[in-house]
Formats: C-alpha cells, structure tokens, sequence
C-alpha cells in the first residue's frame, strides 16, 4: 500500500465540504437552540420573559462582530481567521451545553455568536462584491457554484427544525409558512 498525501484537487474538494458544513452550522444555530430552548428552561430554571435573551445574545453578537470578521479575514489570512473561528464556534457551543446558569448559557451563546462572526466572513467572497479573479479552472468554477447552491439550502434547512416543533406543539397556523421554502429557498415565506 502506498502512502500519499493528498493531491492538491482532492484538498480542495474536502475543504469546500469543511466551508459548506462551516456555513451550514453557523446559519443553523441560530435558529436551532429554540428546540433546545424549554428543556433549557426547565433545567436552569429561568423565567419565560428571559428566553429570548438565549436567542438575541448570539444575533446581537452575529451582527455586530461580522464587519470586525472580515476585516480579520483581510488582515491575517482567511485560513487562520476561519480556523480560529471554528475552533473557537465548537468551544462555546460545549460552553453552551454545559452552562449550569442562565447567565453562562446567554454569554455561551453571545461568545458563539461573535465566532461565527469571525468565521462566516472567511467562508464566503462574493465574486460581484471583492474584486476576486475569474475562476481559473473548470473545478474552480464547478466549486463556486456549489457554494452558491448550498446558501439558500442551509438558510431554508435552519427554518425547518423549528417549524417541524412548532407545528408539533399545536401551533400550526403559527408555522405553516416556515415549512414551505424547502431546499431551493425560491418559494415564498407567506401563505
């Protein structure tokens, strides 16, 4: 048996899989926890006016930091800044599902929130916004569209969890017209 270290395409292809999960948990967590959230609630013993706190610490920091993200990105290496960001992402999620306070669990999910800010800016430049070359490959080119293609999934994929429990609960009028985008994320949000 021969040992090789990867060729240069088969690297590219497992990191454009490592980007799109990348991608995919970043946009997922933020509307994932709100599963979690009533079990969160009973463990930790926080009242329901706190709840949404748990959800707005990690947009709040989301938002805020993804400007400060990027230019990390164009500081010190894309690469460094999404590694950074990714470890530094699984981290707080275990400081997250370890919190044995509600004051741990909103900053775990603020710390989270500012780490996928460092990283969702490394994983995606938009070819109409950064003066980025043409592609010069087939590959390259086949790897951009790929990318293009998974965003309106993983935007339409972190809606349907929280749909699928709200309709479970008893409160389907409140979430049939989350459940309707489906994959290509073309069909409208109203019903």
């Amino acid at each position: 048996m021969e040992d090789r270290l990867a060729a240069p395409g088969d690297r590219r292809w497992l990191i454009l899989v490592v980007v799109a999960i990348a991608q995919l948990m970043v946009v997922l967590d933020s509307t994932i926890v709100n599963i979690a959230l009533p079990s969160a609630q009973r463990a930790l013993g926080f009242p329901n006016s706190d709840r949404q706190w748990v959800v707005t610490s990690y947009a709040l920091a989301f938002g805020s930091l993804l400007l400060v993200g990027g230019r990390l990105g164009d500081m010190f290496s894309r690469e460094r800044v999404f590694i950074t960001g990714l470890i530094g992402f699984a981290v707080s999620s275990a400081i997250g599902g370890a919190s044995v306070s509600f004051i741990m669990l909103v900053a775990a999910r603020a710390l989270q929130g500012a780490f996928a800010a460092v990283m969702a800016p490394a994983t995606t430049v938009s070819p109409g916004i950064a003066s980025v070359p043409a592609p010069a490959s087939r590959s390259e080119a086949r790897s951009r569209r790929l990318q293009r293609a998974q965003r309106p999934f993983s935007n339409s994929l972190s809606s349907t969890p929280h749909s699928a429990h709200t309709w479970m609960s008893g409160r389907p009028a409140q979430s049939a017209h989350m459940i309707a985008p489906g994959p290509g994320g073309a069909i409208s949000r109203r019903c």
